[in-house]
């Protein structure tokens, strides 16, 4: 990825980037996440967070064993959940002088024209307030989400809507590989992407953990939806959060989707 001048910048964390094996919340992984995305607004970048987790932060929280299977018990949980996700990112985000704001969408706000103005009038309106807008899907309601959708592609319309410079979808894996490397010890790291055609989609694997809803191919279909409006991609580990300060400045980090030009 070459240096550029990121003026807009939309970064989405899954569940499994969040959360330990236990179901309980990574809040050292949090904070620093909340302290360089702080430290990138200071800088003069607008940032807007697509967070996952509220079902699986809610099942540590309620201290169940599993995921629920029914959709009312996952409603349930992300209910519970999004409560603690949003009290630790006010409370974390707050230590580093930044407010925040929630927007739970669904995506019927993308489809219908009136509800996409006011969403995007909102997103623009808290840039100039100086905030910083928390994107999550509206678990507790949008029954069709929880079962089919994914985060991943609801950051990539994010991206789109806000006019996004970069997106970028931080995971608990490093990239797109040449092939499975929990497989195949012959996999390599694929750092550049020109182009998501069919041969890049098979690469794609299944979900990654049991604690998220995505894997890759959700992934490479946000990426698609993103490059293909102009919107540059990466996909990283999101262990360490610092790492962001390496891909902003050029150096090769994860897996980087060249945008279409127009």
């Amino acid at each position: 990825m070459q240096a550029k001048e990121i003026r807009r910048l939309v970064v989405k964390v899954g569940t499994s980037t969040l959360t330990y094996e236990t179901g309980k919340i990574n809040l050292r992984r949090l904070s620093k996440l909340a302290q360089v995305l702080s430290d990138l607004k200071n800088s003069g970048i607008e940032i807007v967070l697509v967070s996952s987790g509220a079902i699986g932060v809610g099942v540590g929280k309620l201290g169940l064993a599993a995921r629920p299977q029914d959709t009312p018990g996952r409603q349930a949980a992300a209910t519970v959940g999004q409560c603690e996700l949003m009290f630790l990112y006010d409370k974390f985000f707050g230590e580093y002088g930044n407010v925040t704001g929630q927007l739970l969408v669904t995506r019927a706000d993308f489809e219908d024209a009136e509800r996409r103005q006011n969403l995007h009038n909102t997103f623009f309106k808290l840039f100039e307030f100086g905030a910083i807008p928390i994107v999550n899907e509206n678990d507790s309601v949008a029954v069709e989400e929880i079962v089919f959708g994914d985060n991943d592609s609801l950051s990539a319309h994010v991206a789109r809507l806000v006019r996004a410079d970069l997106l970028v979808i931080l995971s608990d894996i490093d990239g797109l590989f040449s092939a499975d490397p929990r497989t195949d010890e012959t996999a390599v790291l694929l750092h550049s992407v020109a182009e998501i055609n069919d041969d890049v989609l098979a690469l794609a694997g299944g979900s990654g953990t049991e604690r998220g809803t995505g894997g890759m191919l959700t992934k490479l279909h946000a990426a698609k939806l993103a490059t293909e409006d102009g919107i540059d991609t990466a996909v990283m580990n999101g262990a360490d959060p610092e790492e962001l300060y390496k891909l902003l400045a050029g150096r090769q980090i994860g897996t980087i989707f060249k945008a279409k030009k127009g």
